[in-house]
């Protein structure tokens, strides 16, 4: 028999689970001191596709050469490429990294505007991305669904839906504003080490009494 769902109390008790795991990428960078908005979006743009036990090192590294749109225009595209060497298509990536930095240097006077329409006008630059950097470096109210956060809620069954684009528009109904960025600071680690998408630890899971337990059929 499930107990009645109540987002505060099932979040406290991922709080307290997620602890002795590492933080999410862009928090963690985040409280190394990489907190403007362009560092976070370069970052998350290092992150797609790609583990943030890579993110992590491959962001540092390019950060001791370039933490700034001037800076990173600096770096000729080979160069780039080279220091985001560990990442998913990083010849992709320098490409529109550098497009980015030059639309802030060439229409923004080199300040990146933090405004989610601004900055999904960025070619590369998607929902995910967007809201989260929005939210970790200027604390917006901003909720930002991967694949962990999309798998985790509808396993709760606190949200139907098929897509992250779909459970996006469904948790900025249902989660209070001032919660929105702790749903991705919170379950992105929970589903990678916790609700994973295979095998569950379900048994020792504290969010269990709450759980639907939607589409699991093996679990540990």
């Amino acid at each position: 028999m499930k107990q009645p769902f109540d987002l505060n109390t099932v979040l406290a008790h991922v709080e307290e689970a997620i602890r002795p795991y590492p933080k999410a990428a862009m928090f963690d960078l985040f409280e190394r001191g990489y907190n403007s908005l362009f560092e976070q979006l370069i970052s998350c743009i290092v992150s797609i596709r790609t583990l943030d036990e890579t993110t992590i090192p491959v962001s540092l590294r390019l950060f001791e050469q370039a933490r700034t749109p001037e800076q990173l225009l600096a770096l000729d595209i080979p160069t780039l490429t080279q220091l985001l060497y560990g990442t998913t298509y990083p010849d992709q990536k320098a490409y529109t990294m550098r497009g980015i930095a030059e639309r802030i240097m060439t229409e923004f006077g080199g300040q990146l505007p933090a405004d989610f329409a601004t900055l999904t006008s960025l070619k590369g630059v998607g929902p995910k991305c967007a809201n989260l950097a929005l939210g970790v470096a200027t604390g917006q109210a901003a909720i930002s669904v991967d694949v962990h956060v999309h798998r985790v809620v509808n396993r709760w069954g606190y949200v139907q839906t098929k897509q992250p684009e779909q459970t996006l528009k469904v948790l900025e109904v249902q989660v209070p504003k001032e919660q929105w960025t702790d749903i991705n600071r919170l379950l992105m680690p929970f589903g990678k080490h916790i609700c994973t998408g295979t095998l569950p630890h379900c048994s020792t899971c504290p969010v269990l009494p709450w759980c639907q337990q939607v589409g699991v059929e093996r679990h540990r």
